[in-house]
């Protein structure tokens, strides 16, 4: 399989410009030179493009996961990858939306993290009885039993007979292995303030 190359953080300077403030991206004026190299066309494709695309938001289909994309030079990009690298000079590793928000591009809200560090940052799933992340209940010990992964292992906290024990172990190992303030959000009620 190819490696996609991608653009250099000048080229995607020349081609967009980022609000760091609203985490919105938006066409530059594009010269001659980006439309086909030598046509004699160019210019009317250059003056067609920028009538149509400069100055317009870019990059804001919404992806099935909730991300905005869309393409720059045919091919298909993330626009919380462009801006992070529009603003630090690299392309990132791997792209934490802090507040759990998938299209809230604004830098301050965009973290470098590897895997490992992203899923320290997830929300609860749809699929959770017990209203916490790490908790469910064990009906053959009648109890509230807590775990955490670290290190892509599945670590046991206890068994608590009162649910609140069983959350306050697991708080306690969120702080001691690193995990975001905002882990375990529930979506409807937003991010940990």
């Amino acid at each position: 399989m190819a490696t996609k190359v991608l653009p250099t953080p000048e080229v995607l300077r020349q081609l967009l410009r980022y609000e760091p403030e609203t985490g919105n991206l938006f066409w530059r004026d594009r010269g001659p030179e980006w439309f086909a190299d030598g046509c004699e066309y160019a210019g009317r494709a250059c003056k067609g493009w920028n009538t149509y695309h400069a100055g317009k938001a870019a990059l804001t289909a919404i992806s099935r996961k909730g991300y905005r994309h869309g393409r720059i030079l045919y091919r298909a990009y993330m626009a919380h990858r462009v801006a992070w690298c529009i603003v630090h000079g690299v392309w990132p590793d791997q792209i934490d939306h802090i507040s759990g928000i998938k299209d809230d591009n604004r830098i301050e809200n965009l973290r470098n993290v590897s895997n490992a560090e992203n899923l320290k940052n997830q929300k609860i799933r749809s699929t959770n009885t017990s209203g916490f992340i790490g908790i469910c209940w064990s009906k053959g010990r009648g109890k509230w039993q807590a775990q955490i992964s670290v290190d892509s292992c599945q670590l046991h906290l206890g068994f608590f007979a009162h649910i609140a024990d069983a959350v306050a172990s697991r708080d306690a190992a969120e702080i001691e292995h690193g995990y975001h303030a905002n882990h375990g959000r529930n979506e409807k009620k937003g991010p940990t303030p």
